[in-house]
């Protein structure tokens, strides 16, 4: 009994003196509030809320237009899986321009949370020679293929177990997501990240009242700020309401598919059962939800 006092007393005066340092620093009550929130996972409906609808004040005033911030919940019987057939990617990179218009990504230093890898068809699936920089007149290159890469939203995501404030969790739908408030910029998970899909805020990230999307998800596209990690969520706004991620509904040659692997109707499921389907880095056993095949 008295170590636990002893524990609680020592947590009460961290407490008090974070809280002291931060009035000090000259943060305002409601910069205080938001630092000391509680993971967004522990929070009741009434306090989700209430601060969905503080966010939605706040981004009004910053950007001078009206924000719908959402924070549903994960369907029952969906997890979300996708796909991408590799014989008609033609690397033009219109998905990585769809998700950063969508999902707010900063203008200004610049982050991509798909990139798209040129490899030699000689070669195959090539990680050491393969060129994220290309830049032809036309695409695509006689001799070339290329491989999108984003989060693989992996059932054994490597990301989620070295996070020490566990600010990152995977949801009952399969996407793993990330409390930007609770982030505190370690970036552990993203060096345990095997395909590099986790992107660091290392300054001030920009966007303008005219490119910024106001449909939004707590756990998704709303601006982040510097000191945070992020990552593609399969777009959950959209997802979640039952659309396609952004990137599927841009590429133009129908190389990107996305569905329920639990429906055994859904695209996806054929796609798995019928074609010559491959994951990155399988050896690691990470288990991604993210598959590549071959349709032609």
């Amino acid at each position: 009994m008295k170590k636990e006092k002893s524990r609680r007393s020592f947590l009460r005066e961290i407490s008090l003196a974070s809280f002291s340092a931060l009035a000090l620093a000259g943060c305002n009550l409601k910069e205080i509030d938001e630092f000391l929130q509680r993971n967004f996972r522990v929070l009741s409906k009434k306090e989700k809320a209430k601060i969905i609808e503080r966010l939605e004040v706040d981004y009004k005033e910053k950007f001078g237009k009206e924000f719908q911030v959402s924070s549903k919940k994960a369907l029952e019987g969906v997890s979300f899986g996708y796909a991408l057939d590799l014989s008609r990617c033609i690397g033009c990179r219109r998905c990585v321009y769809a998700c950063v218009k969508e999902n707010n990504q900063s203008r200004s230093p610049q982050i991509h949370w798909i990139q798209v890898l040129q490899m030699e068809k000689e070669k195959g699936i090539d990680f050491a020679d393969s060129n994220v920089f290309y830049n032809p007149e036309k695409v695509p290159e006689k001799g070339f293929f290329y491989v999108p890469i984003a989060c693989q939203q992996c059932k054994n995501p490597p990301c989620v177990k070295v996070c020490p404030v566990k600010a990152t969790w995977q949801e009952p739908d399969g996407i793993t997501v990330i409390d930007y408030n609770w982030c505190i910029g370690c970036r552990y998970c993203m060096a345990a990240c095997p395909y590099g899909a986790r992107h660091f805020n290392w300054g001030k990230p920009t966007i303008s009242a005219e490119e910024i999307n106001a449909e939004m998800h707590y756990l998704g596209n709303r601006p982040r700020m510097k000191g945070v990690v992020e990552k593609c969520t399969f777009c959950i706004q959209r997802t979640r309401e039952g659309k396609y991620p952004s990137c599927v509904e841009a590429c133009p040659v129908g190389a990107r598919k996305f569905g329920n692997l639990l429906d055994p109707e859904s695209e996806i499921r054929y796609i798995l059962e019928n074609k010559r389907v491959l994951v990155l880095k399988q050896e690691l056993n990470t288990q991604p939800r993210f598959y590549y095949f071959f349709g032609i």
